[in-house]
């Protein structure tokens, strides 16, 4: 089985049932048995910056030491980046400041680091934004520039308008669920093209968003996400129960045909072809 290239989509703040509700077409594609959904239960704290570092290492806060949004500095753990990297795959990422700030430098320069193209860093190219209400359609649009110039073998998106309208209006509101009508439009645009180019696609989220406009705690509002999986490594449909977070890592490695980090757990998914059933 030869390597595979993998898009792991991760939109910041993504309820699980809000995207149940207003997810329209990655609903279809499960409907018409192309894609698998899972509900993924985060790890907590329920903080943005530790739990980039829980799905991108496949580890718990406790474990990796990313444990508050304030934790400043690189990862000291194997994340999918490191490990693609010493499989002799590219990597790129469209995403937030602090995925730099965990993978290439930290902390970030605004007036250097914006760009990061060609590097030898874990994150081979990237193209970091600074403001929570940059635009989810210029991310996604800066990730078809990379897929297109760069083709790397695994590429992270990470928009972040649905946890910002969250924050500003709370998850009981109209324009919280509108910001994720408008990011299923976005992923109808996007994965279609991903498709085409023979792409396995990861959509989840890193943690949920309450009806006070806030997360970190323990509640369902907080912790329950999505995760969608368009493979054919992976049998479509929906899964019943609820999945670690720690999850999604090793599934990366699985998809990409790479060996995942000791520190990861064993991958259980519900669905889960081996590499010779595939």
């Amino acid at each position: 089985m030869q390597n595979n290239k993998v898009v792991l989509i991760v939109i910041d703040a993504l309820r699980f049932d809000t995207a149940c509700t207003h997810m329209g077409f990655l609903h279809h594609l499960v409907e018409r048995q192309v894609a698998a959904r899972y509900k993924v239960c985060s790890e907590v704290p329920s903080l943005s910056r530790p739990l980039y570092e829980t799905i991108l290492t496949g580890t718990p806060p406790i474990v990796h030491g990313v444990t508050s949004n304030m934790t400043v500095r690189l990862s000291k753990g194997q994340s999918i980046f490191h490990i693609a990297k010493e499989h002799g795959l590219t990597t790129a990422a469209s995403a937030y400041y602090w995925v730099s700030e965990l993978y290439n430098r930290a902390p970030f320069n605004h007036m250097e680091d914006r760009l990061q193209l060609d590097t030898h860093l874990p994150i081979d190219n990237g193209m970091f934004y600074f403001e929570d209400h940059y635009p989810d359609s210029h991310v996604f649009a800066d990730a078809a520039w990379l897929m297109a110039q760069k083709q790397p073998d695994f590429l992270y998106i990470h928009p972040m308008n649905v946890d910002d309208d969250g924050h500003k209006f709370t998850a009981d509101s109209a324009q919280y669920r509108n910001r994720v009508l408008a990011m299923d439009a976005l992923l109808s645009l996007f994965i279609p093209k991903c498709m085409a180019l023979g792409y396995e696609v990861i959509v989840t989220a890193d943690h949920g968003m309450t009806r006070d406009g806030d997360h970190g705690g323990t509640t369902h509002e907080d912790r329950h996400v999505p995760l969608f999986v368009i493979s054919d490594a992976v049998k479509a449909g929906i899964k019943e129960g609820i999945i670690s977070q720690l999850q999604v890592a090793p599934l990366c490695c699985h998809l990409l045909n790479i060996k995942p980090a000791e520190d990861m757990v064993p991958l259980l998914l519900e669905g889960v072809f081996t590499a010779k059933e595939v």
